[in-house]
């Protein structure tokens, strides 16, 4: 199982390129000579691209020999981030990151089918927790990091630091992976038609919705920390790795509760408690001055790092629990769903920057969270689903990646 930390590291780089655009955001913005909020598309489009082409790909590769696939995406996602670092204007930017979207898109399920299908089925929560730990270091030294060396040597380094990442992970992938051939495949009709059932499409709305209240503050949280919470641009990067090691904890949480409570009056506590630390962001700054603001702030971020990543593991594990046969094309539906409610925060996010104030961006949130509750509330079911607070390790694992925070 050891082989399978070079698709570790291409879950690492995917993870850094997708989060690090948020601690990028007034740099490019001010390089392009777009204003933040038209910078903020580039998160909205590449969560669009991703939630849409996740499972076209998907289709369309069904076929392919899988260590042929990894090489292939991750061979375009480096080209992608070359692409991207040398963009000479916002459009070729924009057409870079669909580029990066799609070959993340196609890379990150085929990486975790792989891990899962490589060991015996006792190990393959591990093989894929593995795989998707990747992600979990993205938020904690990958965002922090990536954010640093944009700051330093320009955001275009960033890109370029990726890009060479990624190539050491396919010489890896070629070296030390033998080949795999493919799964039997799954129509897009028949991935269409789960959706459609009612219990999956409640789980998938109450996904939606509770990261676009997340990707409200997270898309543009550069902006936010370096304006009205008054924070250096220097200390960014630190106060974007406690939010990872936050959303670490959160993940690990949650991991426990699925095996120990009822997951739906955990995430009906999470959503509470995340709905309160977005209006606490937005209260502390609007009501406070200084250091004390900042402290404020500080801990508004880490108690959003925890909730905020408990909700999707805890959401996929109840997918998952609805028909286990379906695993994957359940994942690959709640993958989706991640990166809908990823561009409709990010949207909201800039119609709030641009109409209201960046300082409001915890309020938008909030009520994007509080909205979340109640759709919980309406679709809960009169009877629990059947062992739906049981485990499910494999479900857990493959989500260490999304914060609610930021996209697996």
């Amino acid at each position: 199982m050891s082989k399978l930390i070079w698709l570790t590291l291409g879950a690492f780089v995917i993870g850094t390129e997708a989060f690090v655009i948020a601690g990028l955001l007034p740099d490019i913005a001010q390089d392009l000579g777009q204003s933040i909020a038209m910078t903020g598309h580039l998160v909205t489009l590449f969560a669009l691209a991703y939630a849409v082409g996740t499972p076209i790909m998907a289709v369309a590769t069904g076929a392919v020999e899988r260590k042929r696939l990894l090489v292939a995406s991750l061979s375009l996602f480096a080209l992608a981030n070359l692409v991207a670092a040398i963009a000479p204007n916002f459009v070729s930017l924009i057409g870079a990151r669909l580029l990066l979207a799609l070959t993340a898109g196609t890379f990150m399920p085929a990486a975790s089918a792989y891990a899962a299908l490589s060991v015996g089925p006792e190990r393959r929560g591990r093989a894929i927790s593995l795989v998707y730990g990747g992600m979990t270091l993205a938020t904690v030294l990958g965002l922090p990091l990536g954010t640093s060396i944009g700051q330093a040597l320009g955001w275009r380094a960033t890109f370029v630091s990726v890009a060479i990442l990624t190539v050491l992970a396919v010489i890896g992938i070629l070296a030390a992976l033998p080949k795999q051939a493919a799964p039997p495949a799954v129509s897009l009709a028949a991935r269409i038609a789960v959706a459609r059932r009612g219990e999956v499409l409640s789980i998938l709305a109450l996904t939606a919705l509770c990261l676009s209240g997340a990707f409200v503050m997270f898309t543009y949280i550069a902006p936010f920390l370096q304006g009205p919470a008054g924070f250096a641009a220097g200390t960014l990067p630190l106060i974007l790795m406690a939010f990872g090691v936050a959303g670490a904890v959160g993940n690990m949480i949650a991991g426990y509760a699925g095996d120990l409570w009822d997951l739906r009056k955990y995430i009906a506590t999470l959503l509470v408690i995340l709905t309160g630390a977005f209006a606490f962001l937005s209260f502390a700054v609007a009501t406070f001055e200084g250091s004390l603001a900042q402290g404020l702030v500080i801990l508004g971020v880490v108690v959003w790092g925890v909730a905020g990543w408990g909700i999707p593991a805890a959401q996929q594990t109840r997918l998952v629990k609805l028909e286990p046969q379906q695993a994957s094309v359940l994942i690959s539906l709640n993958a989706s769903a991640l990166y809908l409610g990823t561009a409709l925060g990010a949207t909201l996010g800039a119609v709030t920057i641009t109409y209201v104030s960046v300082s409001r961006l915890g309020f938008v949130a909030a009520c994007m969270e509080a909205l979340a509750v109640i759709v919980l509330v309406l679709t809960s079911r009169r009877r629990a689903l059947p062992q739906e607070a049981a485990a499910c390790p494999a479900a857990k694992a493959s989500l260490s990646a999304a914060p609610s925070g930021v996209v697996r």
